[in-house]
């Protein structure tokens, strides 16, 4: 066998990769999809459109790296998490569009959660704070506002599950309804303790169990993919959420490793080892990965909006033609002009969790260019990550010197120095920066026996650039308090002005 396929299905556009032994990507192929908003604050997606484009970018991937499915050692899955899919396991039919994980229509009723005095037990158990991004509070929605649907899914006739069980399914032809760990523990369902779906957690949440997936490891053979989706059958051995899998495709094997990828959104993971750890600072707890018997968990804290920041500029302003143009109108302008964007256009994740937050330009004068707002927004996704990584360190109680990045904006030279300036910590990017799929391809790899163990992937990651910091330790606090400042001012927004319309 000559290669890995990986299947990377992200938020804004399915991607497929083919990787060699060496872990060098050999075919690639990505293809957009709608993005659906129906109402302020929700988002859709079309789960028929994310598998036609997903097996289209496999099939394109296949040809351009000459190979075909007989090639193939395994496919590896990697996902954009809590997105949820309810389908009819006889039609194979969706009952409803899938649920993204910036949706927020469900942030009511983990209010209700919340009140009820369910955060301490859902904490406890499932690692969670209570919150509309993950995805039990969807399932739940779609179980009460599809006529017949919460009826049909205690009868055993609907399916649910994240992206990876979706496309596991469409693969197999209905075959498996399988999930991994590291999807599982986003659902608010899953115990981390006891590893499997846990009875208390679904009756908070109203969810029966005959519509849940059945949790195997990230890396072992599930099955083959069925007639007729390739040329031949290929063995399906790997599926993480897509930041555990970039966890993996880093290489952060050992406990205090961390790293961040810079997506749609940005999302810091921390490999801490074979126990969970209970966050004082409202970070979560999740599992980063099962395999070879084994499970590893993680801190993680999540960045609501990190890269869609400069999508915004792109679709929304039109300060830029294309993403890849930020940074050359951000060095027009030697800093930010004390301009301060707060990117909270779906609330506020890690370590704030303000479902009410909402974005917010501050410093503005007659003096202040495009440059300078696309410095702000750049910027703003590196305090993001600060804010985050601060008090990581202050959970995990271990010093954090180096951080490693991934996702497309670590190709931006300017973010990233300016990242590492804020961190006041190494930041190393590596050759491959496209570790989501990677990790996937490690975790397939790996069960099928490509890769031996994990001393061999090792060998394969090569770092390309490591950014020190340049700026002043005072200057970088001074930029941290004015981020703060602005910070502030973003909280709690949408409330304010509901109470403001209700008297």
């Amino acid at each position: 066998m000559k290669a890995i396929l990986a299947l990377d299905q992200g938020t804004t556009s399915s991607r497929a990769i083919v990787f060699d032994h060496d872990g060098s990507p050999r075919g690639l192929a990505q293809k957009e999809f709608k993005q659906s908003y129906p109402q302020a604050g929700w988002v859709e997606h079309d789960p028929r459109e994310i598998w036609e484009s997903q097996l289209a970018t496999a099939r394109e991937a296949l040809a351009q790296a000459g190979l075909e499915a007989g090639d193939i050692a395994a496919i590896g899955i990697t996902n954009q998490r809590e997105t949820t899919v309810v389908w009819d396991r006889r039609t194979g039919e969706p009952v409803h569009p899938a649920i993204v994980w910036q949706d927020r229509r469900t942030a009511r009723f983990c209010d209700d959660l919340k009140r009820a005095g369910h955060e301490t037990v859902i904490q406890a158990k499932a690692g969670l704070v209570i919150d509309a991004y993950f995805s039990g509070s969807k399932l739940r929605w779609i179980l009460d506002r599809v006529p017949g649907a919460r009826e049909r899914a205690a009868r055993g006739d609907l399916a649910f599950g994240t992206i990876d069980t979706w496309l596991l399914w469409r693969m197999t032809n209905g075959a498996l309804h399988l999930t991994d760990p590291s999807n599982a523990s986003r659902t608010m369902l899953y115990n981390l303790d006891t590893g499997d779906w846990d009875d208390e957690l679904l009756g908070i949440l109203g969810v029966p169990r005959e519509v849940l997936p059945h949790v195997r490891s990230s890396s072992e053979v599930y099955g083959e993919t069925a007639d007729g989706v390739f040329g031949a059958p290929i063995p399906i051995a790997g599926i993480a959420g897509d930041q555990q899998a970039a966890l993996f495709g880093q290489n952060c094997f050992e406990s205090g490793q961390a790293k961040n990828t810079y997506g749609t959104g940005c999302f810091m993971l921390m490999n801490v080892g074979t126990k969970p750890v209970a966050s004082r600072h409202r970070l979560v707890s999740t599992v980063a990965w099962q395999a070879g018997g084994r499970t590893d968990f993680a801190l993680e804290g999540s960045v609501f909006i990190g890269g869609a920041v400069v999508q915004w500029l792109r679709d929304g302003l039109g300060l830029i033609k294309s993403s890849a143009e930020i940074e050359r109108l951000a060095a027009t302008v030697p800093d930010c002009g004390d301009v301060y964007l707060v990117p909270a256009f779906a609330g506020l994740g890690a370590p704030h969790w303000d479902q009410y937050a909402r974005g917010t330009i501050t410093g503005l004068t007659r003096g202040t260019t495009a440059g300078h707002l696309a410095r702000a927004a750049l910027e703003s996704i590196a305090f993001q990550v600060a804010d985050v990584l601060d008090v990581m360190r202050q959970d995990s109680g271990v010093p954090i010197h180096e951080l490693r990045a991934d996702g497309g904006a670590c190709a931006n030279d300017l973010l990233m120095q300016f990242q590492s300036d804020i961190l006041r910590a190494r930041v190393a990017r590596p050759k491959v920066i496209e570790t989501t799929a990677l990790g996937a391809a490690y975790l397939a790899g790996l069960a099928v026996g490509f890769w031996k163990d994990r001393a061999e992937v090792e060998r394969a990651w090569q770092i390309d650039r490591v950014f020190e910091p340049r700026m002043s330790a005072d200057e970088a606090a001074h930029r941290r308090d004015r981020w703060t400042k602005a910070l502030r001012r973003a909280l709690d927004w949408e409330e304010h002005s509901m109470r403001d319309v209700n008297t």
